[in-house]
């Protein structure tokens, strides 16, 4: 399972990139659409809307089930990728790329601080496929 080195995560599997100093690409992980399964719909966040770090701002629906999408970082969203709407299946083809959700003009850089590195999240999806629980639970 690819952990690109180059992104921050959540614990909700929820990535971001940075791009500049102020912008955002926001996206859901490789394990999470594994674990859903051929995506079929994808609800997106408006643009213009603002989106606090850690707040619900769209989800996944599968065969599988329902996951929401939460937001890395807080900020403006600036823009949505609608190709997902024709086509969700992009994001089981290519999440850290072409599948991405959302960029965000970032609100207040000192949150990034509160993201995992690849190292952390290779650690906590490893505990998730063991069934561990996580440290501060």
């Amino acid at each position: 399972m690819e952990v690109p080195e180059d992104l921050l995560y959540t614990r909700e599997h929820s990535w971001a990139r940075q791009e500049g100093d102020s912008q955002v690409v926001i996206g859901v992980t490789e394990f999470i659409q594994d674990e859903l399964g051929e995506i079929s719909y994808v609800e997106l966040p408006e643009e213009g809307v603002q989106v606090n770090q850690m707040e619900v701002i769209g989800s996944l629906e599968s065969l599988r089930g329902v996951t929401e999408i939460y937001a890395p970082i807080s900020g403006k969203v600036i823009e949505v990728n609608e190709l997902l709407l024709d086509d969700p299946t992009i994001i089981n083809d290519d999440p850290y790329g072409d599948g991405w959700i959302a960029v965000v003009e970032v609100e207040d850089p000192e949150e990034v601080k509160r993201l995992m590195d690849a190292t952390d999240y290779q650690a906590l999806i490893d505990r998730d496929l063991e069934g561990l629980p996580l440290d501060d639970e």
